[in-house]
């Protein structure tokens, strides 16, 4: 099997609405020219957007939006664009800080509406944070085709607008209605995603888009960092930031507006910078006239019956559920009084918690995961993400064990134990980045990327428009009927954990990665040719 660096799993066609599954298509005059050049032998995907024959007389195969005679010379050698990359990565932080921004105090305004009983903030927490996803997920391939038509950049920068739009007025709700409204409001304008990740691909080549790509993975992950930030800090300022705030009536009316109007500004400053210095990146010649495929795709039908592509899907339907849930149970479980199986922290102190994960799973990817998995492959990480997991889920309910005796040694021990906690579990990020890597290693040929793309963007679409719903009603309902001391929640997450390292153990020898067995993958090769 081709070596593939996982940081070249970026390159994704225009429709790849979800971001967690970097599957990318080859273009149709790419694939035909490899047809010609491998003497019509399959082709093996090698996970960096490119394809090898089977029997190793392939050429690599351009990116989506280049011709293969501009990549085969001069475009190559293109220099990276950086001022480009920077101000779409500065597009892309915007989404992430807005997703994240009001999670530090989101249980803290629900509570404040006087609409919800305590027992029911989880619920309400989750639903809102489900639907910003759900919105996305309807309306992520509209999106995608308007950007297709009409350019890259109309839609980024209407998308930014809208997103930036509904943030703002999330501040301003006073009743559940109101913030349910603004939040889908927010999550309708999903185009930004889908275009700066467009964008950045065809800013780039083969040759530069592992460094245009890891600036992208880092917007994200600053997002992430800087989202509970600013919602934990600015939250409430007439109570919180008093020697500044103290007194104005308008935040002492509306206590949640100044988060989410710093998060709106920003937006807006990515929509003047883009309007102003972005370039559109639309390939005219994807308008052309319609290319013959040498080869019929598999059916998504058929894909889902294939024992290997099952098998990954499952691993990722997992990853994604276990990871989700975890996100949203999170801060209400920081946020629930100590008595009834929370640790009744402050938004700040949320914040800091939240803060914490993002920057440990930057650092995570950026310094660990490159040479964990070139010196142990994606099963090796997969494996040491099948022994943290579980455990970091069972230690949450010794926060608060230790927070409810209230002394000062246990009140010592609690913040030292829940930072490391936080930290461990953040480095399960690298089981998402690995699953990506098998599932582009189990593609039967190029033809079929495209549809199992689809599929699995369909899968991890689903999963994350309901399950913060469910993991925080679980929550809700364990804190409520006093069941497992009100810890059901972290037991329901064990067990999922669990399943996941009993998967792991069915991972297709093919997707095992640079670790795998080199003998057991040439022969296997060798049937495909």
């Amino acid at each position: 099997m081709a070596r593939k660096d996982p940081s070249h799993d970026e390159v994704t066609p225009l429709l790849a609405a979800i971001e967690e599954v970097p599957i990318t298509a080859s273009s149709r005059e790419g694939e035909q020219a490899l047809l010609a050049a491998s003497n019509g032998h399959p082709k093996k995907h090698t996970g960096n957007g490119t394809f090898s024959a089977a029997n190793g007389a392939g050429k690599p195969v351009d990116q989506p939006g280049r011709s293969s005679e501009g990549a085969a010379s001069d475009d190559i050698d293109k220099p990276l664009p950086k001022f480009q990359i920077l101000l779409l990565c500065y597009a892309r932080f915007v989404e992430p800080l807005s997703f994240f921004c009001i999670f530090p105090y989101l249980p803290q305004m629900i509570a404040n509406t006087g609409e919800v009983e305590p027992s029911g903030v989880g619920f309400y927490s989750g639903l809102i944070e489900s639907l910003f996803s759900l919105t996305q997920m309807c309306l992520m391939i509209g999106w995608g085709r308007a950007a297709d038509y009409f350019g890259r950049k109309p839609v980024l920068l209407f998308s930014l607008f809208g997103m930036s739009t509904g943030m703002g007025l999330f501040g301003l709700s006073k009743t559940l209605w109101q913030m349910i409204l603004f939040r889908c409001m927010a999550g309708m304008f999903g185009g930004v995603i889908i275009t700066v990740r467009t964008m950045i691909s065809e800013n780039s080549t083969q040759k530069t888009q592992a460094t245009a790509f890891s600036w992208f993975a880092f917007a994200s992950n600053v997002g992430i960092m800087v989202g509970p930030i600013v919602g934990g800090v600015f939250a409430e300022p007439a109570k919180n930031l008093r020697p500044i705030f103290g007194g104005v009536w308008f935040f002492e009316e509306y206590p949640y507006a100044l988060p989410t109007f710093i998060t709106s500004a920003i937006g807006i400053s990515a929509f003047v910078l883009s309007a102003i210095t972005i370039k559109e990146t639309l390939p005219s010649h994807t308008r052309s006239t319609t290319p013959t495929t040498p080869n019929k795709p598999t059916s998504i039908l058929a894909l889902a019956r294939q024992p290997n592509i099952t098998r990954v899907l499952w691993l990722y339907t997992l990853t994604s559920l276990i990871a989700f849930a975890y996100t949203a149970v999170v801060p209400v479980f920081f946020f629930t009084p100590t008595a009834t199986g929370g640790c009744a922290l402050t938004p700040p102190q949320i914040s800091i918690f939240m803060t914490l994960g993002g920057f440990a799973q930057s650092a995570y990817m950026l310094l660990v995961f490159p040479p964990l998995h070139a010196r142990i492959g994606t099963i090796g990480i997969m494996r040491c993400v099948a022994v943290v997991w579980p455990i970091s889920m069972a230690l949450y309910p010794l926060a608060n064990v230790l927070l409810a005796r209230g002394t000062h040694a246990a009140n010592v021990a609690f913040w030292v134990l829940a930072p490391a906690i936080t930290v461990l579990t953040s480095g399960v990020s690298m089981g998402f980045t690995a699953v990506q890597l098998a599932l582009n290693d189990v593609v039967p040929e190029p033809e079929s990327l495209g549809s199992l793309n689809a599929l699995a963007m369909a899968l991890v679409a689903g999963i994350r428009s309901f399950t913060p719903a469910v993991s925080t009603v679980i929550f809700a309902a364990g804190i409520e009927r006093h069941i497992l001391g009100g810890y059901l929640i972290w037991l329901v997450l064990v067990g999922l954990t669990l399943a996941y390292s009993a998967s792991v153990r069915v991972l297709p020898r093919i997707a095992w990665g640079r670790n795998g067995d080199k003998a057991d993958e040439a022969t296997a090769q060798e049937e495909e040719g």
